[in-house]
Parts: structure tokens; C-alpha cells; sequence
């Protein structure tokens, strides 16, 4: 099997690290003015999508084309500009409307970056240990939950935990398949995690300490390493499609 060239973190940084400025210096900004609190106006909206606009940017800057081997790479755009529309959707989410297109659009995120990650190896241990969280935090948060959420809590926990586990399967280390930007998709999807999780005890069942630095921080985060894991996405896809023929 074919290997993928491994990319030490100094030369990633060195190479995308200008296209990555935006991104920090607009989430210094989002600290800088709402860092306390999160409030429901439009200016509020626009501070807090800029950080993920910037990683849209990114991406399509890393390239990008109908071309099969950018296929992750428009997986992961189209997640970005879905959790995009679920940022705007939740900055209202005191109405339930607004909250239930909230939890859809990151719905659709999620599903694609599982599918941008792929299915192929499988490893079915580590979707255990995900099955296994997310059935524990549904038991937690049941009790607390109604409605509509009895139904989308559970279908939701399910796609983020797919998602985590099909990160956490493409680095594959002990085979020597791994790189660096395989590992920040790993990070990222385990750090959406936290943050969906954090928002999830903060909102239905009892007050987190901090909760909103704690999920803002995770969640761009979790965009960011997502975001650096279509560097060498290209190289990744001839692989794939090499070992298909």
C-alpha cells in the first residue's frame, strides 16, 4: 500500500500559516468583544461566523475544483458553510424554530465530515468507545429533555460521534500512515465534541462554569484543526484512488 508523505509540524506551519491569519486574528476579536458573553444581535452574528468564514477562505485557497481529488476538500467546505448557517441559526436560539435549523445545519456539517473522512479502515473499537459516550451523556440528559429534543438529541449525539470516530480511524499510527494534518482532523473532531457536549449539559440540564469561553474556544478549535486536515487531502485522494484500481 502506498504511504502518504508525512508533514512535520514547522513545515506546515511555514506554508499555510499566512492563509491562516484571519482566522486568529478574527477569533481574538470575537474574545476581545464578546469573550464574557454571547448576546443576540447581528453584529454579535457577523464576529462570531468571521473565524469559519476565514476557514472558507482557506480551503478554497488551498485549492479547489470539481476535480475527484479534491473531493474531501469540497466535504469540508460544505460542512463549514453549513456550520456557518447553524452560527447564525443559534445566535436566536431562544426560538425553537431557529434552534431546531440550527441543529440541522450542524447536522448536515457533521455528515460531511464523516463522509470526508471516509469509512475505509473501519475500526470498529474506537466507534465502540464513541457509541459508548454518547449513549452515557444521552442517559445523563435525558431526564431533562423534551419535546422535539427527545427525538433530535439522540439522532444528533449519533452523527457527532460517528464523525469523532471516523476522525480518530484515519490515523492510523502504529502503521506508520499517518501525518500531521491527519491528526489536527482528529483533534478538531474530538474538540467539536466537547463543545457540543458542553452546550448540551450548559442548556438542558445544569449551569457549566465559563461554559461560553469553554465552547467557543473548542469549537473554533475543533474548525480550525478540521479545516488544516485538507492540506494534504490531495495526496491522500490519489492514494485512495491508486488503491481502488
Amino acid at each position: 500500500m502506498a504511504k502518504t508523505k508525512r508533514l512535520k509540524p514547522l513545515t506546515v506551519l511555514k506554508s499555510v500559516g499566512p492563509k491562516l491569519v484571519p482566522f486568529f486574528k478574527t477569533v481574538a476579536i470575537f474574545f476581545v468583544l464578546f469573550g464574557q458573553e454571547e448576546r443576540s444581535s447581528v453584529f454579535f452574528c457577523v464576529v462570531k461566523c468571521l473565524p469559519v468564514l476565514s476557514l472558507m477562505a482557506f480551503v478554497l485557497l488551498h485549492g479547489m475544483s470539481l476535480d475527484e481529488y479534491y473531493r474531501y476538500s469540497r466535504r469540508i467546505l460544505t460542512g463549514l458553510i453549513f456550520s456557518t448557517l447553524g452560527d447564525i441559526f443559534l445566535v436566536w436560539k431562544h426560538s425553537f424554530r431557529n434552534f431546531e435549523l440550527g441543529l440541522l445545519s450542524f447536522a448536515i456539517a457533521q455528515t460531511m465530515y464523516a463522509r470526508a473522512f471516509g469509512w475505509k479502515p473501519l475500526k470498529p473499537k474506537p466507534g465502540l468507545v464513541f457509541l459508548t459516550i454518547g449513549v452515557l451523556v444521552y442517559s445523563y440528559l435525558q431526564q431533562y429533555l423534551s419535546g422535539m429534543m427527545v427525538v433530535l438529541a439522540p439522532l444528533y449525539m449519533t452523527l457527532i460521534c460517528t464523525m469523532a470516530w471516523r476522525a480518530v480511524a484515519r490515523v492510523e499510527i502504529y502503521d506508520d500512515l499517518w501525518t500531521w494534518t491527519k491528526l489536527c482532523g482528529c483533534v478538531g473532531a474530538v474538540c467539536f465534541m466537547i463543545s457540543d457536549l458542553v452546550i448540551a449539559i450548559n442548556m438542558f440540564a445544569v449551569p457549566v462554569p465559563c461554559a461560553h469561553q469553554i465552547i467557543m474556544l473548542t469549537y473554533y478549535a475543533a474548525q480550525f484543526g478540521i479545516s488544516l486536515s485538507v492540506v494534504d487531502s490531495q495526496a491522500d485522494e490519489l492514494i485512495r484512488v491508486q488503491n481502488d484500481q
